[in-house]
């Protein structure tokens, strides 16, 4: 059976993009950066972003375009059997990322109801809080919504790769772009917005530990989709005319700015709120409301937006659930919607809990995180860095001559870039990845 490509180079950068400009940027950046810093914390993300973060984005997709399958398939290609369960990982990897993802998703369609029924339609930020705060707690309702989420994402998915995924991507992921710039501009007007911008861009390095360092790597390699099987699913539907680290550069370019939107989107309003920018997961279902309610029309203007934010959330968790079909289809030959739908059932089941942990399972705790908390630092602070390790170390030394190959196709790369990419994956990636994962553990 031919595998799939991608209908154009434009969709497939829109497609890869989309898998970082969802709730990765709109809602986790803020706040995480807020959390750590600011300006300090934007710094070591964007160095972390197009030095490793590109390097490895190179790396996977090379490896991805030429063991045309999924990671599990192409780590077996290219590396033997023995490298047939160094894949697996990464599959769990996106089930688990999802289970909790999955949960943030059915906000944002609970958002959307709420909204469009004028339910947020207030400025008292404290109102806002306690009306999240209520949702979230519940043990039925958000579920639901989960559970919907996950249901749209499976829809699209098991359309295929031109039909479903980069058929969503390259028509509402622009859309999103403008949208979020039309209310930077809106949020920008409001008094007390500029503390924001400032709190965002200048550096204090005082407020910046190691724990901020590690923070900003899992949140490079969250944002940018490494170290989780998804670039390598990606590139294997990629044609041979396509330059790689031309491609990759923009990827990463796009998710970083749409990271810094996301922030410029977030922050400035939080501040000209009075709110607490490191409030968490919630706050941007809590500021953006806020914003709505000085703009005119801003009821129809917030539907809207969380229409095309639950787009953005869309396009990322397509490429999560994408890495378990290519699995299921390319290893265990299975059905594209049977391959889709197994993976689905897990994520449902898993995100039960997650969303419980908000409400009447708030206490159960390990390590004094919850269990959405665990999910989200299992993949990010170990898992996510542990597949970005083993995929820089497979592609920098055992399948270097495949990657060099492919990542001279459909141009040209100077000798010393090359060099440059190979260095960082097979030295310096592995090392500084470790040092700061074990550190950090």
């Amino acid at each position: 059976m031919q595998r799939a490509t991608w209908g154009s180079k434009l969709g497939f950068i829109l497609a890869s993009a989309g898998s970082a400009v969802g709730l990765g940027c709109i809602w986790k950046f803020p706040y995480v950066t807020a959390q750590n810093g600011g300006g300090a914390f934007l710094l070591v993300f964007l160095a972390l972003s197009f030095t490793l973060g590109l390097a490895l984005m190179k790396i996977e997709l090379a490896l991805g375009r030429a063991g045309k399958a999924g990671v599990v398939g192409t780590f077996c290609k290219l590396g033997g059997q023995k490298w047939r369960w160094i894949g697996i990982p990464s599959v769990l990897g996106c089930l688990i990322i999802m289970m909790f993802y999955g949960v943030v998703g059915g906000w944002t369609i609970a958002h959307i109801k709420m909204t469009a029924l004028g339910e947020l339609a207030t400025t008292d930020t404290k109102v806002l809080g306690a009306a999240f705060g209520d949702f979230i707690k519940q043990p039925v309702e958000p579920i639901v919504y989960h559970i919907l989420f996950i249901v749209l994402t499976l829809g699209v998915v098991a359309g295929g790769v031109q039909q479903g995924i980069e058929r969503i991507s390259k028509v509402l992921m622009p859309l999103l772009f403008v949208l979020m710039l039309a209310l930077i501009v809106r949020g920008l007007m409001l008094p007390g917005a500029w503390q924001g911008v400032e709190f965002l861009f200048r550096p204090d390095f005082s407020k910046l530990g190691f724990d901020g360092m590690v923070n900003a790597m899992g949140l490079a390699f969250f944002s940018l989709s490494l170290g989780m099987g998804v670039m390598v699913t990606y590139g294997s539907y990629l044609d041979d005319k396509t330059h790689i680290p031309g491609t990759a550069g923009w990827v990463v370019g796009l998710a970083v700015m749409a990271c810094l939107m996301g922030g410029l989107m977030v922050l400035p309003p939080a501040f000209a709120f009075g709110m607490n920018p490191s409030a968490g997961p919630g706050l941007t279902f809590i500021s953006m409301p806020a914003v709505f309610a000085h703009i005119p029309g801003g009821q129809l203007f917030g539907t809207l937006f969380f229409i095309l934010l639950l787009v953005a959330a869309l396009t990322s968790s397509v490429s999560l659930l994408e890495v378990s079909v290519s699995y299921f289809v390319d290893e265990l030959k299975w059905s594209r919607k049977m391959a889709s739908l197994v993976p689905s059932l897990l994520m449902v089941l898993g995100g039960i809990p997650a969303s419980l942990s908000f409400g009447p399972w708030a206490e159960v705790k390990l390590f004094g995180m919850t269990i959405f908390d665990q999910m989200d630092y299992l993949t990010s602070n170990i898992m996510l860095p542990l597949g970005g390790i083993v995929t820089a170390i497979f592609g920098g030394w055992f399948a270097w001559r495949e990657v060099e190959h492919q990542l001279t196709k459909g141009g040209q790369l100077s000798p010393a870039l090359l060099q440059g990419v190979r260095l960082m994956a097979a030295w310096v990636a592995p090392v500084v990845i470790a040092a700061v994962l074990v550190k950090g553990l």
